[in-house]
C-alpha cells in the first residue's frame, strides 16, 4: 500500500471520474466553479485503504481550503481545489477528460481556473 498523500488522493478522484464514472458533477456560480469530490468511503474502496485513512487527508484538505462539505450535497472543491484538479487532469489526464468532458469544456475550465489565479 502506497503512503497516502492530498496529490494521491486527487489523482484517485481524477481516475474515478474519468475512468470508472466517466462523468463529473460541475457546478457553477458567478464567480466560482466547484467539483463535486467522491466520498470519503468511494476514495478509500478506490485506494484499497480503510475509511479512516483517507478521513485525516480531508480534514487538512479543508483546512488548506481545497475541499468543503456540503449538507446533503458532498464534499465539492473550491476555488483553490477546483485549480489543482483541472491543473492536474489536464497534464497527467488531458486524452481522458477530454474524451469525457469534450474538449471545448475541458479547454473552458482551464481558462476559468487559469483567470482565478489573481
Amino acid at each position: 500500500m502506497a503512503a497516502l498523500s492530498i496529490d494521491l488522493i486527487f489523482t484517485a478522484a481524477i481516475r474515478i471520474f474519468l475512468e470508472e464514472e466517466k462523468a463529473i458533477t460541475i457546478s457553477y456560480s458567478p464567480g466560482e466553479v466547484r467539483i463535486r469530490f467522491p466520498t470519503t468511503r468511494r476514495l478509500a474502496e478506490f485506494l484499497e485503504v480503510p475509511h479512516y485513512y483517507v478521513l485525516p487527508y480531508f480534514a487538512m484538505m479543508e483546512e488548506m481550503e481545497l475541499v468543503t462539505r456540503a449538507e446533503r450535497v458532498g464534499i465539492l472543491t473550491t476555488s483553490s481545489g477546483t485549480r489543482k484538479l483541472i491543473t492536474m487532469m489536464s497534464k497527467d489526464f488531458r486524452p481522458q477528460a477530454s474524451a469525457v468532458m469534450g474538449e471545448p469544456i475541458l479547454a473552458y475550465l482551464e481558462s476559468s481556473v487559469s483567470s482565478q489565479l489573481v
